[in-house]
């Protein structure tokens, strides 16, 4: 919660110094970008007007009143009085008063009340946390898009410099009627194919940063340099995931429902007066306008609701067992997504060692062409084919990083880790869990 309002105070800038655009920036800045964040200052203003309601429980409420009635009969004492006169009560009366009522305590209502409307506010916030952290999935596809699209440029570019400088050594040989002139037309059509999978993985960058401008609200240039930390994955690491928080914060709201059941079903205890001016007044004999006042202290108490706030009670006890239920799944959900995930990167991982050798052996093989071009012993065609091959290798070694870089990224994001700093030390308590 505390974090929805730091981001909401504290602006991030994106790194772009030397076109370096770096993963947690864009991180941070999806999160402000978001447009639903800004409901996080509307919730506290929500809050915060609530509660000030609450507390005018405490206030006294005054009311004004008037009245002026005429009646078809009153009280008549028909009993003789020596050397007495008894008025007779007005049929027509008047009065205007005031009327006080003042709560001395009503059984612990309004605190616990204020208690509520803090854990709405939390749920909401925590709901809001959960939409924000959803953010970050997205953010990391389109980055480690563009950045395996920039990394396959990169392999791509090399590929037809070494071929530009071969095409240079075959019409030295063309011109000195050494090679047919026939040798060079594949060279300068492997070169044209190049530069359009250069043009595709350039697309597919651009693509993918447009995505990630559109939601970083960032202009990122196409020649950007991508930049990330590499994550340190540590197998068997609590997981905090914020979609924790807001399962434990419904359950204390609930909680907290409970408490204002029992709190609605204690006695009150209220003062109350009342000040006014009227024909009669309190005196019903005398028939002059006269002021007048009252005060008093009253209880108010229903000892029986037929069984009502215990049905109500257990009504939010199971609704708090549906919530541990749901908590439960989505933690059995999380630890299926981690075991996949780790598969993921184990597999990234060997198949990195494979590329190595693989490489290798086809940067000896292409070496070896070269040669053998030199020599005339191949055509050129077959030079292509065994570059093609060692480009195919180096294209997959480097895709095959990104996405073993993607995989670790994802796992952390998965696990939640990232979110720890957002849980005091209570809340982390409750809402760790184990990965089995």
């Amino acid at each position: 919660m505390q974090k929805l309002i730091i981001l909401l105070l504290i602006p991030t800038q994106l790194a772009v110094a030397q076109d370096k655009i770096l993963l947690e920036d864009c991180y941070k800045l999806a999160k402000e970008n978001y447009p639903k964040l800004k409901n996080a200052e509307i919730w506290q203003k929500i809050s915060s007007l609530k509660k000030e309601n609450i507390k005018t429980g405490y206030l006294p409420k005054i009311e004004v009143k008037g009245q002026a009635t005429y009646q078809s009969d009153v009280i008549n004492i028909d009993i003789p009085v020596p050397e007495a006169s008894i008025p007779a009560v007005p049929k027509d009366q008047y009065k205007a008063y005031a009327e006080i009522n003042q709560t001395i305590w009503d059984g612990g209502l309004t605190k616990v009340n204020t208690q509520l409307e803090e854990a709405l506010l939390k749920d909401n916030l925590n709901q809001l946390e959960v939409e924000l952290y959803k953010l970050k999935e997205q953010v990391a596809q389109a980055f480690f898009t563009a950045l395996a699209m920039e990394k396959q440029k990169a392999v791509l570019e090399a590929q037809k410099t070494v071929l530009k400088e071969k095409l240079e050594t075959v019409r030295s040989g063309i011109e000195n009627q050494v090679i047919e002139k026939t040798e060079s037309f594949a060279m300068e059509a492997e070169i044209l194919t190049l530069e359009q999978k250069v043009i595709q993985v350039q697309t597919g960058k651009s693509a993918a940063l447009k995505i990630l401008s559109l939601l970083t609200d960032k202009d990122i240039p196409v020649n950007s340099k991508l930049e990330f930390q590499e994550p340190s994955v540590t197998y068997g690491s609590n997981i905090l995931r914020p979609e924790l928080q807001l399962f434990s914060g419904k359950i204390s709201h609930l909680e907290t429902q409970m408490e204002v059941l029992e709190k609605s079903r204690n006695p009150k205890i209220f003062g109350f007066g009342q000040a006014g001016y009227g024909k009669p007044g309190l005196n019903m004999l005398n028939d002059e306008f006269d002021t007048y006042y009252l005060m008093g202290i009253g209880l108010s108490w229903s000892p029986f609701d037929w069984q009502k706030t215990t049905r109500q009670k257990q009504v939010l006890q199971l609704q708090q067992q549906m919530i541990r239920h749901e908590q439960e799944t989505f933690s059995q959900n999380i630890k299926i997504l981690l075991s996949q995930q780790k598969e993921q990167i184990n597999k990234f991982e060997k198949q990195l060692e494979k590329d190595k050798n693989i490489i290798d052996l086809k940067t000896k093989i292409v070496k070896a062409a070269e040669s053998k071009l030199e020599n005339g012993t191949i055509t050129s065609s077959d030079y292509i084919s065994e570059m093609q091959a060692e480009t195919i290798a180096k294209l997959n070694h480097e895709l095959n990083k990104i996405l073993l870089h993607e995989a670790r990224e994802k796992y952390e994001i998965i696990l939640g880790t990232d979110n720890k700093n957002g849980l005091d030390e209570n809340s982390e308590r409750e809402t760790q869990i184990k990965e089995e």
